[in-house]
């Protein structure tokens, strides 16, 4: 059984963003309320963040597959849908991420570092935010964006390499 892994490769997908509502405001006594459709939320961001207790990339050997949550749909009433809580991923100090060709998207040293590995979609706009003086309540709304998703490699350095980066970090003038 394998308890140390230094490479592997992860999947992640960040969440999309809500779809905005078309409604229209109904009041007894008030026959044109006018448009009351909220804004979606937004998806959520996959972010990997350094942290001292990970020692080893197993975890994500055993489950490559990583999934933020979506943005809540809106309402009627002008109520904006729920933005979701990041995913946060722990990685080991030393941690550098590639992409499938090969090239060096962030190279992941000290405690409390992080990168944003997917972007979370934005939410789409209700009909209340898309009215305006010639169009005062349009019957339409505008759909939630896609999150990003990707492949990305993790690869952790050794011990040496670690070190060395580190010692240069601090003998680095600011």
């Amino acid at each position: 059984m394998t308890t140390f892994v230094d490479r592997v490769e992860l999947h992640v997908s960040a969440g999309e963003g809500g779809h905005g509502v078309a409604s229209l405001h109904r009041e007894k006594f008030k026959p044109l309320g006018g448009p009351d459709g909220g804004n979606g939320g937004r998806g959520d961001d996959v972010i990997l963040v350094v942290e001292q207790a990970v020692t080893t990339l197993l975890d994500y050997h055993h489950r490559p597959h990583r999934k933020a949550t979506n943005g809540q749909p809106d309402a009627g009433d002008n109520r904006s849908g729920k933005d979701g809580q990041d995913l946060v991923l722990p990685v080991p100090d030393g941690t550098v991420v590639l992409d499938k060709a090969g090239n060096v998207l962030a190279d992941l040293v000290g405690q409390g570092t992080t990168f944003v590995a997917g972007q979370g979609g934005r939410g789409g706009l209700g009909n209340a935010a898309l009215a305006f003086a010639r169009r005062k309540a349009p019957g339409f709304a505008l759909l939630g964006e896609p999150g990003e998703s990707r492949d990305i490699v993790l690869e952790l350095k050794t011990v040496a390499d670690v070190a060395l980066s580190a010692t240069r970090a601090r003998a680095s003038p600011r």
